[in-house]
């Protein structure tokens, strides 16, 4: 009994002297009272210990009772140092000023300056805004995706579009995320440039592999784009004048300190010109694009805060009276950020999101009308826990509600019958765990599971086929029918991720990743640059859920006081399930897409080397790229691998910005990559007196378009600012040599006097035979940017 008592009392009086409390806070922008992502809070005389704040600005962490200085960092800011006598639980928050570069050293890196070695994050990147406002683009439009295109394991969809594929993953296998909103289609103008208006944009990260678990939903990647909360302590204006489109952005402080208003709008005035066109038939023709972003915020106390955030965009395409092509994507979020005490923190998120689009044809007093959409609404419950200074738990739970409209059709023409396509309707669940440990000095930990389900519910209609036979109208045995609410198909399963990262010394470190996703909905596409018309498909009686796994192996080191970062990684990626065409089929207007489609496995895998420079009068990144992308499908190909349309085994990027003086500055972007993946013509034959080529499915992928590769320079002047007034100009020029890349390449009879003869890279051909006639999109392009700004 006295052994007992002993034993009690020695670990009370070890608990006693051993004691830590508790300092939590956040770290925000003192010029315009913003959060700021990834600021971490140390004991400066111990910088191991410590906390880097999460996507709202908070941090935690313990400390022995005691007296300490804590010092508050982030790039591109001045350090803050606070001292406290630590004897009970604190808050304590820091205001950071903003710290003017000088020319010997300029830091392009929205992170930690070590975080490529001392994080266990692998396969992820972030892009500071301000670098990609900096690079040189497409008619002077910054976009957001085209410089994530240039980052290894992110190839582009083609010549001038903003789609991408991420590690051999297709379009749709992205998730992207506008304030934690699904963004469905992020396009403008068929594909040349994204919905993200930078201005706008405040963090912006990409996981490409390595991913935790409170992602899911999709197989390839996620894009998580933040938006800016406004400036909180006083009204400022910014804006740009560009060569085909303009940009107004207005922060608005409602009460100082404790909440603000965000409105921001951009708008391209193409059709402005084609007013001025000497061609009636131009002149009548319609062709622009907007998007509108706005973001309001409220701090009631320093434990409750609430975002109201929105995006709103459309394109509007038109030929005189004959044709109309409109589509848009709208997103709505709202957030409510709630500390319970000082190691728990909830952010309760309410979201929506839709993006549609529809034709108007008009024929001889005939046509048709044609509507599709889909919506989503997301209710999510996410959880940071601060267990201590070595382990920090997230967890939460996420419901969405699908609803699918694929096609409402309606006819102009009183003898000719509407026509819909069914309707489907879905749910979606979710609940993850996971925690981040450091186990030692030397090796970090980040592990955790998700386990998520899918429901396709009723009102639908099911067919059934015959047993062992190629589901097709004639083999039909019965329809089931749903009614509302009733469950079609339920698909579930976990969904395990783990990271490690070993610290080899304070400059080199070997991680390694594995990860499962989940993916619910599909594209069925010809395309692959993510158009519009693209139609959704979620996972139902006939069609599963794509399931993904990767696994990944990096060494990453970084040279002189972290001025230079160099990594390798390595990935093999597997896919079940995965669909693509099936022969001569299309899906656009079938009611029985299981018809259309087969499913099978999908494989690649790769390897990424980067060498970046983050500071100094020059900087920037040299990425390349080694990869393999396949496929085999039952009843493609003759059930042989194939290539991926996208599959480009080589991609090479160079990025540079140089900094002449404080007003002087320069960017360039030199790509280089393998010709997409395509199927030729195998010959030809005739009908009603038309060639029409002919395509052996069985060779599926085995040509190859040239290869890309494209030089963009950009130029920079800043004036002098005048009080509080702020401006530049920027002078770009896009594909620098004038390089013809392709666009598409198409087969066709010519003769040998035939003006568009002369761009076919066949040589002398005759009227017996077709000549593969090239289309590129973009010659040389400048273009000239005015930028301002008053605060």
């Amino acid at each position: 009994m006295k052994f007992r008592i002993i034993i009690i009392l020695f670990f009370f009086a070890s608990s006693l002297h051993a004691q830590k409390y508790t300092i939590s806070g956040y770290v925000k922008d003192a010029g315009s009272g913003e959060v700021l992502i990834g600021a971490t809070v140390v004991d400066k005389n111990e910088p191991g210990v410590g906390q880097a704040t999460n996507v709202y600005g908070f941090y935690s962490f313990e400390l022995p009772k005691g007296e300490y200085t804590l010092k508050a960092s982030y790039v591109g800011f001045a350090n803050k140092e606070i001292k406290v006598n630590l004897k009970e639980n604190i808050s304590l928050n820091f205001n950071l000023e903003e710290q003017a570069s000088s020319l010997e050293e300029v830091v392009v890196s929205a992170k930690r300056s070590d975080e490529n070695v001392s994080s266990v994050k692998m396969s992820t990147e972030k892009l500071q805004i301000e670098r990609i406002k900096s690079m040189p683009a497409l008619f002077g439009e910054v976009d957001v995706v085209k410089s994530l295109q240039l980052l290894p394991g992110v190839s582009t969809a083609g010549e001038g579009t903003s789609g991408m594929f991420v590690r051999g993953g297709s379009s749709d296998q992205n998730l992207i995320l506008l304030d934690e909103a699904t963004v469905y289609n992020a396009s403008h103008l068929l594909g040349f440039f994204s919905v993200f208006n930078p201005d706008a944009v405040k963090n912006v990260e990409i996981y490409k592999g390595g991913i935790p678990a409170k992602y899911g939903g999709r197989v390839s990647s996620i894009l998580d784009i933040q938006m800016r909360e406004g400036n909180n302590q006083k009204f400022a204006v910014s804006g740009g004048l560009g060569t085909i489109s303009s940009r107004l952005t207005a922060e608005v402080p409602i009460v100082k300190d404790q909440s603000s208003l965000l409105l921001s709008g951009r708008r391209t005035y193409a059709d402005v010109f084609l007013a001025f066109a000497q061609d009636e038939n131009i002149r009548n023709n319609t062709l622009y694009f907007y998007d509108f972003n706005t973001k309001f915020n409220y701090r009631f106390s320093d434990k409750d805060k609430i975002f109201v955030s929105g995006y709103f965009g459309r394109d509007n395409l038109g030929f005189q009276d004959l044709f109309g092509f409109d589509w848009g994507n709208a997103t709505f979020s709202t957030r409510w950020n709630h500390l319970f005490n000082d190691k728990l923190f909830l952010n309760t998120t309410l979201l929506y999101s839709n993006f549609d689009y529809g034709f108007d044809v008009n024929s001889a007093g005939s046509g048709f009308n044609w509507n599709s959409g889909l919506q989503e609404y997301n209710l999510k419950l996410d959880f940071d826990y601060f267990l201590n200074n070595n382990n920090t738990l997230f967890f939460g739970a996420n419901a969405i509600y699908h609803v699918f409209a694929p096609a409402e059709i309606a006819s102009k023409d009183s003898n000719i019958q509407d026509f819909n396509l069914q309707n489907d309707f879905a749910v979606e669940t979710a609940l993850y765990v996971s925690n981040q440990q450091e186990v030692n000095d030397k090796l970090s930990l980040e592990y955790g599971v998700r386990y998520s389900s899918f429901a396709k519910v009723g009102p639908d209609s099911v067919s059934i086929y015959q047993e062992g036979q190629r589901k097709m109208p004639e083999n039909e045995i019965r329809t089931d029918v749903y009614q509302s609410g009733d469950v079609v198909k339920y698909y579930g399963g976990f969904e395990p991720r783990i990271g490690v990262r070993y610290l080899v010394n304070s400059k080199t470190s070997l991680k390694a990743s594995y990860n499962r996703m989940r993916q619910y909905l599909q594209v069925a596409t010809n395309a692959t640059a993510g158009f519009p018309t693209d139609r959704w498909i979620p996972a139902d009686y006939h069609i599963k859920p794509v399931i993904g796994d990767q696994v990944a192996l990096g060494y990453f080191r970084n040279i002189n006081e972290n001025k230079w970062e160099v990594s390798v990684e390595g990935y093999y990626k597997w896919l079940q399930n995965v669909v693509d065409f099936l022969p001569g089929e299309d899906v656009l207007l079938n009611d029985r897409i299981e018809t259309a489609v087969a499913d099978g496995i999908a494989w690649s895998y790769g390897a990424e080397f980067m060498l970046r420079k983050n500071i100094g009068k020059t900087t920037g990144w040299l990425s390349y790229t080694l990869s393999r992308t396949q496929r085999q499908i039952e009843g493609v190909a003759s059930g042989e691998p194939y290539l991926a349309r996208y599959d480009k085994p080589h991609d090479i990027a160079l990025v540079l910005s140089h900094k002449f003086s404080e007003q002087i500055s320069f960017s360039g972007n030199w790509v280089y990559a393998s010709g997409a993946a395509v199927t030729f013509p195998e010959g030809r034959y005739i009908m009603n007196g038309q060639n029409i080529p002919y395509y052996d499915d069985s060779k599926r992928n085995t040509s190859r378009m040239p290869d890309f590769h494209r030089m963009d320079l950009g130029l920079t002047y800043k004036f002098r600012d005048v009080n509080r007034y702020s401006h530049e100009i920027t002078v770009s020029f896009y594909n620098v040599y004038n390089r013809k890349n392709p666009f598409s390449i198409e087969f066709r009879q010519v003769n040998n006097n035939d003006a568009t003869f002369n761009e076919s890279e066949d040589g002398p051909v005759t009227s017996t035979r077709p000549a593969a006639v090239k289309t590129s999109l973009f010659g040389i392009i400048p273009s000239i940017t005015y930028n301002f700004s008053f605060n």
